[in-house]
C-alpha cells in the first residue's frame, strides 16, 4: 500500500471574518460567489465554504502568500469592508492520493 502523496505547490488558507451583520454579507453574496467562481476558473481555488457558526468563510487556494493576499483583497466582501481576511501560507507535506494532483 502506497503512503500519502507529497504535493509541492505553495498553498494558502484564506480565513474571512465577517465584521458587519449578515444582512450586509447577504447583500454582496452573489458578487462574492462570482468572485469565487472566477478563482476556480483560474485554477487558484481548491475548496471554499462557510465557517460554522456563520462568522465568515474559509478558502484553500494555490499560490504564494503575497499573490494570495492581493487576490483576497479583491473579494467584494473585503473591498466593501464587510469582512477581514487572514492569509495563512502552508506546505502540504502529505495528502490523500485522490486529491494530491489537485494540490500541485
Amino acid at each position: 500500500m502506497a503512503g500519502p502523496a507529497r504535493p509541492s505547490a505553495p498553498l494558502c488558507l484564506i480565513v474571512l471574518t465577517y465584521v458587519k451583520p449578515l444582512e450586509e454579507v447577504d447583500a454582496l453574496l452573489s458578487a462574492h460567489i462570482a468572485w469565487l467562481e472566477q478563482g476556480y476558473a483560474q485554477g487558484l481555488f481548491l475548496v471554499a465554504g462557510r465557517r460554522v457558526p456563520r462568522t465568515g468563510g474559509v478558502i484553500v487556494t494555490r499560490g504564494e502568500r503575497a499573490a494570495v493576499e492581493a487576490l483576497a483583497a479583491t473579494d467584494p466582501l473585503v473591498k466593501n469592508g464587510i469582512a477581514t481576511i487572514e492569509v495563512i501560507p502552508f506546505t502540504a507535506t502529505s495528502a490523500a492520493p485522490a486529491i494530491a494532483d489537485l494540490l500541485g
